[in-house]
């Protein structure tokens, strides 16, 4: 499977509403902490607005809401894993993404045969605290080896002016997060992504 090299992250639709239609073609809806019918008309609005611009939504977390709402993709981190139906996930027909972040965890994510394998954080992130320090370039090379085929995404600390390493690297695509949500103009931001990622 061949996916879009940038891959940008968003806690609500409205991002997806703003870059979309700049040519966005793969996107995760991180939409956390909010009550289940808040959660399901994000997901739905974030699905239709997929479909009106021939991207595919990657619903983060939460599975269930994801095959009741027929969307593309769902990304699993390792905890997620532990309680998610991958059997009902695949009936769906929903791909799947799986974050790792160090050997045992990239084992259990490729015996689960993933659509694409996660990496992270290669640089120092501030959207989440985490246990995990920056892994580097090196780490997400060896990740290549072992991944063989299956996509591999970077994420984590990435700014347009780094991507470059990560694609050289081995990294099929780049997550960014806080390198668009933060920027004084995120719309321009995404552009130079896509040109960075064409």
């Amino acid at each position: 499977m061949t996916l879009p090299r940038f891959y940008p992250i968003f806690p609500d639709a409205d991002w997806l509403a703003r870059t979309l239609p700049l040519g966005v073609k793969l996107v995760q809806l991180r939409a956390k902490d909010r009550p289940e019918a808040q959660l399901r008309a994000e997901i739905r609005r974030a699905r239709d607005l997929c479909a009106r611009h021939g991207a595919q939504l990657v619903v983060n977390d939460h599975w269930r809401l994801a095959i009741e709402e027929d969307c593309d993709f769902v990304h699993l981190g390792q905890e997620d894993l532990d309680d998610a139906d991958l059997p009902a996930i695949r009936r769906a027909g929903l791909r799947l993404g799986i974050s790792t972040h160090d050997h045992a965890e990239l084992d259990r994510a490729l015996a689960c045969l993933p659509n694409y394998v996660a990496l992270g954080p290669i640089y120092p992130t501030i959207l989440k605290k985490m246990k995990w320090h920056e892994q580097g370039l090196g780490r997400l090379a060896e990740w290549r080896r072992l991944a063989g085929h299956l996509p591999l995404v970077a994420i984590g600390g990435f700014t347009v002016e780094r991507a470059a390493g990560a694609f050289a690297a081995g990294a099929d695509v780049v997550a960014a997060v806080t390198d668009i949500t933060l920027n004084a103009d995120p719309e321009a931001r995404v552009r130079q992504w896509l040109e960075a990622a064409g």
